[in-house]
């Protein structure tokens, strides 16, 4: 890829969710060799440490059924600012979650460089519920709704006042788990999702082929939002809300070399590893792995 220079930024934030321990993830990627294995490519790394989160005194916001809107909305509006910053001096920003929230903030900070930015989420959900769908009221099952223009004014508001990315430029790969709310939305607004059954009937490599076809011609910038629950929990064990049957290690590999070969992807981002619920950091181990191939690296 023509990538110079990578910015890694962590949102250690785990009050997307109910669920302990997803904070630690951005640790568990570091350990697992992150910073090392992109400097092996030569590229320049650039590690700007993590965005600092606080604690919660009272979950549940008393006006909204969602969660720690507060903590939330304060810990995206600081990303967005980041990478924000990141892209503007040239920079490729790779941001390390936290639970799958933090797409808010790093969506808000692409678009204002991207006006017509292109998106891959690549997840297990669809992460578009709103507060009035949304069965738990946790804003990790909200940020590509929000990033619509869609839910609470303190979160679709972050980094200016406008949806971040247009719903005909949105890819959703692996989706094996969706609301109802988000199955109406995915109809309503014509969302293109490629499903467990589509990656089996046709394979990753049609798949991905379709995919980056598909963006190529209609956005400026791709960012990548990849949910280690997007992979099968056989190889990524890791993750707060598991679903099985899911991407394989070898697919996703392959998902990522060809987004690599494409030299599509403008921004990126890894989510959800749960070191608590891991086995000897097997799942920050396939995310390090898998941020290689998307970075170029091959085998010969």
């Amino acid at each position: 890829m023509s990538i110079q220079k990578i910015s890694v930024i962590g949102l250690p934030m785990d009050l997307g969710q109910a669920r302990r321990g997803v904070d630690m993830g951005p640790s568990a990627i570091r350990c697992a060799g992150i910073i090392e294995r992109l400097e092996r490519l030569n590229i320049e790394v650039e590690d700007l440490g993590d965005i600092m989160v606080g604690r919660p005194e009272n979950a549940n916001d008393p006006e909204t059924n969602l969660k720690n809107l507060s903590l939330v909305a304060a810990g995206n509006t600081e990303l967005a600012a980041k990478v924000d910053e990141i892209i503007e001096s040239g920079s490729f920003p790779l941001v390390l979650g936290g639970d799958h929230s933090i797409a808010i903030g790093t969506l808000a900070g692409v678009a204002k460089h991207h006006g017509n930015v292109g998106v891959i989420w690549y997840d297990a959900h669809g992460d578009l519920n709103t507060e009035e769908t949304s069965p738990s009221g946790n804003i990790h099952g909200m940020p590509l709704a929000v990033s619509m223009g869609l839910g609470h004014p303190d979160l679709i508001n972050i980094h200016g006042a406008y949806p971040k990315v247009k719903p005909e430029n949105i890819v959703i790969i692996g989706a094996r788990s969706l609301d109802e709310g988000e199955k109406a939305l995915i109809r309503d607004k014509g969302i293109k999702v490629y499903s467990m059954h589509e990656i089996d009937r046709m394979g990753m490599a049609r798949v991905m082929e379709e995919c980056i076809e598909y963006l190529r011609e209609r956005t400026v910038g791709v960012h990548l939002s990849l949910d280690l629950d997007g992979v099968d929990p056989a190889d990524a064990p890791g993750v707060g809300t598991p679903v099985i049957g899911g991407i394989s290690y070898r697919e996703s590999h392959l998902a990522m070399e060809m987004l690599a070969e494409a030299d599509l992807i403008t921004s990126a981002e890894f989510v959800e590893v749960n070191p608590i619920l891991d086995e000897r950091n097997k799942t920050a181990i396939v995310a390090v792995a898998l941020m290689g191939s998307l970075f170029g690296e091959k085998l010969l």
